[in-house]
């Protein structure tokens, strides 16, 4: 195990006091600051202590058989698409509270608020920093949705 001291010198640095809201489960803070706009269902900046990072590949809306859910329904496919990434998240020892940063891929951005509505019911409190990106096709042409993420888990001890 390596130790680092850090001694910093406060003389010569200048602290900018930023509105953050802290969890203590994870030691992951929410940080909007107001020199941006003020998101609506996503956090500007997202910070965590040292902990175990967990890496989501892409999620879509396919089922534990393979078969797609959903088609042609953004909602429905959205929905699970948050069922997996609980299901992703839950194999890891985490959860969607546990999230710190979420790219959503849409193939149709003008969709959004239905999306919206469906992450509102999973992600309510301290949400997670966000990106939107509309793409042409995703990996079968009935996909509407694909989201891949970034969680925290606080430090835990590891038995060897």
């Amino acid at each position: 195990m390596w130790t680092r001291n850090v001694v910093l010198n406060l003389s010569s640095v200048q602290l900018l006091l930023l509105p953050v809201r802290v969890t203590a489960q994870s030691s992951i803070r929410h940080i909007n600051p107001p020199t941006l706009n003020r998101p609506n269902g996503y956090s500007q900046v997202v910070t965590a202590l040292p902990g175990e990072v967990i890496y989501l590949s892409g999620q879509v809306a396919l089922d534990q058989t393979g078969k797609v859910v959903g088609a042609g329904d953004l909602q429905a496919q959205t929905k699970r698409v948050f069922e997996n990434l609980k299901l992703a998240l839950a194999g890891a020892g985490a959860s969607l509270a546990n999230l710190v940063k979420i790219n959503f891929y849409l193939t149709d951005v003008t969709q959004i608020q239905k999306v919206r509505d469906v992450r509102d019911q999973y992600i309510q409190a301290d949400p997670p920093a966000s990106t939107l990106v509309e793409v042409k096709a995703l990996a079968r042409p009935e996909l509407m949705i694909e989201v891949n993420a970034v969680a925290v888990i606080s430090t835990r001890t590891i038995h060897k």
